[in-house]
């Protein structure tokens, strides 16, 4: 999916970003100003402003682009192979991405010092609350109920909130750097099994299955139409006139 962010047309806006990542996850969200960031990507101060109001919205971007490439990774994964559908393989992927992105594992395991403020921005919540893996299970657990991929005798809240607390369980775990008594050796895998004790064996046919992977491929577009329109809300303000240029 190609979408109209302004690192697609501008090398400036690509060098902005760039550097901005390189400098929070090095120094985290408090050790730099906007000026480091366009000293960085060799450009005057005032070009930050261009495209970002302020230092957090422009941090808040580079959260919303992960959750971006996360989703279009699902769907590229869903289109080159239709048995990701079934829950104990959809789990693990979307955990194993998920906990590999440095500003989303961040903010799962709210980490003020990578990222101060953010962590509790509002919009922050917003990414993880419509985008985190919770919010797509919500959608996607009735959708392996009605095909055969997931037990129908729990009632659904309860079903969901099972499958997230398990899910929330094992991300915390991987995303754990202390060695801990026990460590499984591949946690994905672990985490697959779990899923499979958990909702019952996957019984559906393969119609069914890739029925089920075109439905999941239609939401994860919903999702990535959902994180667009979340990362352009502060180029809005800024064309809005609504943004602060003096801000750090």
């Amino acid at each position: 999916m190609v979408f109209d962010l302004p690192e697609n047309s501008s090398a400036r806006a690509a060098r902005l970003l760039a550097a901005a990542n390189e400098l929070l996850v090095s120094r985290g969200a408090k050790g730099f100003t906007v000026a480091d960031v366009a000293a960085r990507a060799h450009v005057g101060k005032g070009t930050v402003y261009l495209y970002w109001p302020t230092k957090e919205d422009l941090l808040l971007g580079l959260i919303g682009r992960e959750f971006l490439r996360q989703v279009e990774a699902v769907i590229q994964l869903l289109e080159a192979d239709g048995d990701l559908a079934r829950p104990s393989r959809f789990c693990s992927t979307i955990v194993g991405l998920a906990t590999s992105q440095p500003l989303i594992a961040a903010l799962q395991r709210n980490d003020h010092d990578l990222l101060g403020m953010l962590t509790d921005d509002p919009r922050s919540r917003s990414f993880h609350a419509e985008l985190g893996p919770a919010a797509m299970l919500r959608v996607i657990l009735p959708l392996w109920r009605e095909s055969g991929l997931a037990r129908t005798d729990w009632e659904l809240e309860d079903q969901v909130f099972a499958l997230n607390g398990l899910i929330g369980g094992f991300t915390m775990a991987i995303l754990d750097p202390s060695p801990g008594p026990v460590k499984a050796d591949d946690p994905l895998a672990v985490l697959g099994k779990a899923v499979t004790a958990l909702l019952g064996p996957e019984r559906a046919t393969k119609k069914a299955i890739r029925s089920t992977a075109d439905r999941i491929d239609d939401h994860m577009r919903t999702c990535a139409t959902i994180a667009m329109r979340m990362i352009t809300s502060s180029e809005a303000r800024k064309a809005n006139g609504k943004g602060a240029s003096g801000a750090n």
